[in-house]
């Protein structure tokens, strides 16, 4: 048989998933890292950390596989996710010459001028926390002189494996400026100062990006004819894992915050409303986080009770509370709006009500999520998967499900691991 696997690289570990040519998650390994640390009150990570995780987990995984009767030989492609925007520099030999400066590493306000200068005003490079701005703060690093690649974080693992640099997928660049319609760089980068010669050539996900060294190979007992596989970004290969696969269909993230993503036809984007797409070969993911979502819930309530109250929600006699749950002010999607004031008053005496409510404004603001999309140009939704925490409250999906208009299934998997192996394996 064949077996596919997907290495996912985040913040606090690592995970690695193996799937049958179906689909079927067959083993799977993790390992944790060290949190980042922060240099000058910007999160940072050894990129070693992240290497010595891979192999730990490989190692791992190895004996997951002999558990399941199947090996790291019988792997025949495997692809890596790592965190959006995390941008390292390294040298010829694949060597970090700077840490890893990571997606929620911002403040760089001089880089900003620089790109405002000579970026279009829509461009995803604007801003102090963007990758390219990371990336213009790396190039005056001490050490930056020595460097020959840019690697996102996903980048640099897949290098490391194929002893090979200089390639990226069309997710991880998408927030370092790349024009994913006309598939190329910026005409604008070397005015704004880039460094052109460290830019990565870039695949659209699912490309072949080579094979494993004889080094690897040999290292954790892959074949030497493994294929290394453009791989995504963690959030994009978290939607893949879901089980989404055609156009209309949608993936909600219940988790400590509530995220959505839509397969379309063509990319749609709106800055004042914290939407822009992704591209997964010759489709588009199109998208947003809003700030409300699980985090809130617990400012009232604990796990037991909320489970408790689960089995009091009732689809048919909704609240009529306009609420808009936030733990704090602020707002990212489906309203850009910095100051937006957290909405839940009226609070009636009862807590049943009140949970009830606030989950009724968290499905009003998914339903005004995919709205939006639609406005601007995205299909009908036909289809919606849930992942995270929420997706297992039942009472919830029928609310949801009576704002959305469509059906409402649980994702196959929330892991990365496993949708990168899904585009190892053609599945995408």
């Amino acid at each position: 048989m064949s077996f596919f696997m997907g290495i996912d690289v985040g913040t606090a570990g690592v995970r690695t998933a193996v799937i049958d040519a179906g689909g079927m998650e067959i083993a799977s390994a993790s390992v944790s890292m060290e949190a980042p640390a922060r240099v000058e009150d910007r999160p940072c990570q050894d990129p070693k950390i992240w290497w010595e995780a891979v192999q730990q987990c490989l190692g791992k995984q190895a004996g997951t596989l002999r558990t399941a009767g199947c090996s790291m030989h019988e792997i025949k492609a495997l692809a890596v996710d790592g965190t959006s925007g995390t941008i390292l520099l390294a040298d010829d030999e694949l060597n970090p010459v700077t840490l890893g400066y990571m997606y929620n590493s911002s403040s760089f306000d001089e880089q900003a001028k620089a790109i405002a200068v000579h970026a279009p005003e829509d461009s995803i490079a604007q801003g102090a926390g963007s990758g390219l701005a990371r990336l213009l703060f790396l190039q005056k690093q001490p050490d930056s002189r020595r460097a020959r690649f840019a690697c996102h974080q996903a980048d640099w693992i897949a290098a490391m494996l194929m002893r090979r640099g200089g390639l990226s997928d069309e997710t991880n660049v998408l927030k370092m400026g790349y024009d994913l319609g006309r598939r190329e760089w910026p005409g604008w980068f070397s005015a704004a100062g880039v460094n052109t010669e460290l830019l990565p050539a870039v695949c659209p996900v699912g490309d072949l990006f080579g094979v494993i060294s004889d080094k690897s190979a040999s290292e954790f007992g892959f074949c030497k004819e493994l294929e290394v596989i453009a791989g995504a970004t963690d959030s994009n290969a978290a939607f893949l894992a879901s089980g989404a696969s055609e156009i209309g269909e949608g993936v909600t993230s219940l988790g400590t915050t509530l995220a959505i993503k839509f397969l379309s036809d063509q990319p749609v984007s709106d800055a004042t409303r914290g939407i822009y797409s992704h591209r997964i070969k010759e489709m588009w993911l199109a998208g947003g986080a809003s700030n409300t979502g699980g985090g809130v819930l617990l400012d009232h309530f604990t796990t037991e009770q909320m489970s408790q109250m689960e089995l009091g929600l009732d689809s048919q006699n909704l609240t009529g509370l306009d609420y808009y749950p936030l733990s704090r002010p602020g707002e990212r999607f489906p309203i850009s709006d910095p100051k937006l004031q957290p909405r839940l008053e009226p609070r009636p005496e009862s807590d049943q009500k009140f949970f009830q409510a606030m989950l009724e404004g968290m499905s009003e603001i998914e339903r005004v999520g995919y709205a939006a999309l639609r406005d601007l140009g995205s299909p009908e939704l036909r289809r919606v998967f849930t992942a995270g925490g929420g997706a297992k409250n039942k009472g919830w999906t029928k609310i949801r499900e009576a704002k959305l208009g469509v059906p409402i299934s649980t994702a196959l998997s929330s892991h990365a691991s496993v949708g990168a192996a899904r585009i190892a394996a053609g599945l995408v």
